[in-house]
């Protein structure tokens, strides 16, 4: 018979299931601003949806604040040291708050440029500047929101983010409702309504998150301290996961770039094939964040053994999970592009993308798994030198090459996808080999 443990499969199932749950709704929030400003016009569209790849970028920093932030109060929860863990959250609110000021200014007076960048028309210009520069308002709420989820993620808690999430994307649809079309005595703002709708979800979301942190209802003790030293070791470990993911952002944006010379059909269609198989990231961010807790956790214990046998069953589970979706992918692609388009050769690209790519989803596991844990021990350096790597030797310059060489997408969806296995391949041997149970943070 065998010996299984219910209460840790309870644990990470509790952390794992509300954080993956919780970034869909971050998803499909997004997807239905999309499709409600969708009914405005196409330079609608284009104007929103080019704003909202402005905010990638802004997710860089967003992974400073979510990496440092794990990695320094899991392992004070762990540790049972939560006068250090306050200080910390103490701390990291205020340089989130400081940080969002250059940020706010940067991408208000950026956004202009960004748009004639694209070489977008007249119209999707006058839109996205108006829709960016009401957008732009939220970023102290977005970067404060961040380390109140991230600091409860760290203790385990993430069953309050998800419920404020499901409440929140709720009122963001009766508010685009009201702003963009007019509604209940309103003037239709259009894209403009979408963006302050916008800004006041994120406005009401991290009112309710220092509403918590006041009145005690979180672990963390409220305090105005600012610790210099517990700033240096939160960006020691956060720096090298924003370099990592700023260098991820730009690879697929040159992949979009070699994609594009194909046909208009292969671009649509791969990003159709991104959408799709982001939702199936879902579950993999889930484990990540389960990972990144229970090592910090571990470790902030001095149970490094601990850490590795609950990131070990975390990996089984999303593993498991995400071999399962991977049927869907190579099996059942055109069923599944179908709800995002009908025309023929879109599908047909989109489900040649899900295709290959869905071979990959097993080592796509390990890279959240492992990543994740890596980070969580403060081992964000060894990530980025493995990202780096990968990236351009496996990845970037094989897809340029091939591309040119065969012409033909199916050679730059094979260099993508053994990027995929290759990472695996480190990151197992890394997270195996155990130097990160000598790292401080």
């Amino acid at each position: 018979m065998f010996n299984i443990d219910k209460a840790k499969h309870k644990k990470i199932l509790k952390i794992s299931l509300p954080a993956a749950f919780n970034s869909l709704l971050d998803m499909l929030q997004v997807i239905t601003d999309l499709i409600m400003v969708g009914t405005i016009s196409a330079f609608a569209v284009a104007a929103v949806g080019l704003g909202l790849q402005s905010l990638m970028f802004v997710f860089s920093v967003l992974t400073l604040l979510q990496v440092g932030t794990s990695a320094l109060i899991s392992r004070f929860y762990g540790a049972k040291r939560m006068k250090q863990g306050s200080l910390a959250l103490a701390t990291l609110l205020q340089f989130a708050f400081y940080l969002s000021i250059p940020l706010t200014l940067l991408w208000y007076f950026g956004s202009s440029r960004l748009y004639m960048w694209f070489g977008v028309e007249e119209e999707v210009l006058k839109l996205g500047v108006n829709y960016v520069s009401i957008l732009t308002i939220m970023l102290p709420a977005l970067l404060l929101k961040q380390v109140f989820v991230t600091a409860l993620n760290a203790t385990g808690n993430t069953t309050t983010p998800m419920y404020l999430k499901m409440v929140s994307i709720l009122v963001n649809v009766i508010l685009n409702y009201t702003f963009i079309f007019g509604y209940f005595g309103f003037v239709a703002m259009g894209v403009e309504g979408a963006s302050l709708a916008t800004v006041i979800v994120y406005m009401l979301e991290v009112s309710f998150y220092i509403w918590l942190y006041i009145k005690g209802k979180t672990p963390f003790t409220p305090m105005v301290y600012f610790s210099k030293s517990l700033l240096k070791r939160a960006l020691k470990v956060g720096l090298p996961a924003t370099y990592e993911r700023v260098l991820t952002v730009s690879s697929f944006m040159l992949f979009t770039a070699i994609i594009a010379n194909y046909s208009t059909e292969a671009l649509a269609g791969y990003q159709i094939g991104l959408r799709i198989e982001g939702l199936a990231f879902m579950p993999g961010i889930g484990f990540t964040i389960a990972a990144m807790a229970l090592m910090g956790q571990g470790l902030g214990a001095k149970k490094p053994e601990q850490s590795r046998e609950d990131v070990l069953l975390v990996l089984k589970y999303a593993t498991g999970l995400m071999f399962f979706l991977s049927f869907f992918m190579i099996f059942t692609p055109e069923w599944i592009v179908s709800f995002f388009t009908n025309d023929t050769k879109t599908v047909e690209e989109a489900s040649l993308y899900l295709k290959i790519v869905g071979l990959s989803q097993i080592p796509l596991a390990f890279n959240f798994v492992l990543s994740g844990a890596l980070r969580g021990a403060g081992d964000s350096k060894r990530t980025l030198r493995i990202n780096l790597i990968s990236l351009w030797v496996v990845r970037i310059i094989p897809a340029f090459v091939l591309s040119w060489y065969f012409h033909n997408i199916v050679w730059v969806y094979i260099a993508m996808i053994s990027d995929t296995f290759v990472k695996a391949l480190f990151l197992w041997r890394a997270f195996n080999k155990g130097e990160w149970k000598k790292i401080r943070v």
